[in-house]
């Protein structure tokens, strides 16, 4: 379905460095990196498989990171406090991402794809783990049962001695943290080894989730400088340039969901595969996680905003399939994901008279009080 843009490394202002520019172009191509019109015709009950899928999984990471962002502002692990982009940042990330683009484009002419491809292995090895250890601790947490010998640890990295003691690390966890890191790792070693399709959408879906729930734009104007930027990024580089294409081509990395459209005739020995770039699930995430924290700062017990942006990218995506089986050629994401989901909630914000109130929204204080009294709510309740 969707053709992976380039993966590049996000800029330290913006966090996640397995999510910088992972945009998409819509393609059903045979070749899981090319984003020519496919050779293998796929039966329509496997397409329609694939696609649903696809769309399917793009959606989880986007609605329950946009849940767990909520409460992420408000913690006390540093591990997971979220990495704020202001519109400063939002600006000079389209520029940031086309120069990474283009200096992974030289470096796959210069030299040897091989060796690239073996050390974005390791490094997304262990960027995995990590993400899909995070990802998956909230669930594992409640299949534990309640007798389980559950011991604390804590990881401490100082520089100096005394008054002049200063922490360089200082990392909490317990033992159902190191089960859920054993269980990642054992992902990571499948991934590496075999390059599997449900090892590479494990990482896929790590690496999206934690991208929504820990990257937090400041504000909606912050938000649209983003899109924007990013929507002419995404166009010219797909339809500018064959950069993009080739960079796609040489890239090996968990940085798209995959699903084989001939599932049904190989099972899971499958390799006809539809794609989408992750970069198309955590760009318009981010942004929807920020309208349903703009819904909780209303105080009004409702999710408008949210669901609206939401269905918003459903019509996008499915849009962007419209048009790609139309004209049979590979389409990029953003070009319609990006006016649906800053559209949808502008044109809602009209109706309902509060167009000035979502902008003159500030990601700070407010939040994690509204978020506290909806918790105090929820105890009297329960007693």
């Amino acid at each position: 379905m969707a053709d992976v843009d380039q993966g590049s490394t996000f800029s330290s202002e913006s966090a996640s460095p397995a999510l910088d520019s992972l945009n998409a172009n819509v393609s059903n191509g045979t070749d899981s990196t090319n984003a020519t019109v496919a050779k293998f015709v796929s039966t329509p009950e496997g397409t329609a498989l694939a696609y649903g899928s696809l769309v399917f999984m793009a959606l989880l990471p986007i609605f329950f990171g946009a849940l767990r962002s909520v409460s992420c502002a408000k913690s006390k692990n540093s591990s997971d406090m979220p990495e704020t982009i202001t519109s400063r940042d939002a600006a000079r990330f389209p520029i940031i991402a086309s120069c990474t683009l283009f200096g992974l484009y030289i470096f796959f002419k210069i030299f040897s794809q091989e060796y690239i491809n073996l050390l974005l292995s390791m490094y997304f090895f262990v960027l995995g783990i990590l993400a899909l250890s995070h990802t998956i601790s909230p669930f594992m947490n409640k299949i534990f049962p309640a007798n389980f010998p559950n011991k604390q640890y804590q990881l401490l990295f100082t520089q100096g001695s005394g008054e002049n003691k200063e922490e360089i690390v200082n990392y909490e966890f317990d033992t159902k943290d190191l089960v859920c890191l054993c269980f990642s790792s054992v992902v990571g070693v499948w991934y590496v080894l075999k390059k599997h399709w449900i090892a590479n959408n494990l990482f896929g879906l790590a690496f999206a989730l934690n991208g929504v729930e820990l990257l937090h734009l400041n504000n909606v104007s912050t938000g649209c400088i983003l899109l924007g930027g990013l929507f002419v990024y995404d166009v010219f580089w797909v339809f500018g340039t064959n950069v993009m294409v080739t960079v796609a081509k040489s890239f090996e990395a968990p940085i798209k969901l995959v699903f084989p459209q001939d599932l049904l005739e190989k099972g899971l020995e499958a390799s006809n595969f539809a794609m989408l770039g992750l970069g198309d699930i955590v760009i318009p995430g981010i942004f929807i996680a920020l309208l349903l924290r703009f819904d909780v700062s209303l105080k009004k017990n409702t999710r408008t905003y949210f669901y609206t942006s939401f269905f918003a990218y459903i019509f996008g995506l499915g849009l962007t399939i419209f048009v790609m089986h139309t004209f049979k050629h590979a389409q990029p994401a953003l070009l319609y994901l990006v006016p649906a989901c800053i559209g949808f909630p502008v044109v809602v914000a009209l109706l309902k008279g509060e167009l000035t109130e979502m902008f003159r929204y500030e990601e700070s204080s407010p939040l994690p009080e509204v978020a506290s009294n909806e918790e105090k709510e929820t105890e009297k309740k329960e007693k």
